[in-house]
């Protein structure tokens, strides 16, 4: 399973696009984690509007934190994915970008072994 974390602050321009990106996966074995640094604009509203089409799968905290890093970190001790992917409030992934990952690795037995390990 996948964690998959997003990083925002004051994000509404952008993280519609971003959130619409991980809902197209074709494969669903992951979480989303928005970890929100108390955005002053209506980025949350937009994580809210998403999260019932997540099935369960999305989790959000937003409070304030203390720059980039420590929200990865909080978004990271949230996560119970054994693979961890950040994608930022304002990039995307392809439709099909888990499934391929998710296919390398079935391909190759020392991928899995590899990407658990943090040598890829």
């Amino acid at each position: 399973m996948f964690s998959i974390i997003t990083i925002c602050y004051n994000s509404s321009k952008t993280i519609e696009r971003t959130i619409k990106s991980i809902l197209e996966q074709s494969y669903t074995d992951f979480e989303y984690i928005i970890v929100d640094g108390a955005s002053k604009d209506n980025t949350m509203d937009i994580v809210r509007q998403y999260e019932p089409l997540f099935e369960g799968r999305m989790k959000w905290v937003s409070e304030p934190d203390k720059g980039i890093y420590n929200a990865m970190n909080k978004g990271i001790m949230r996560s119970k994915g054994e693979i961890i992917g950040i994608v930022n409030s304002d990039d995307w992934l392809e439709p099909n970008a888990l499934q391929i990952l998710v296919d390398e690795i079935n391909q190759d037995s020392s991928a899995r072994e590899k990407i658990l390990t943090g040598e890829v």
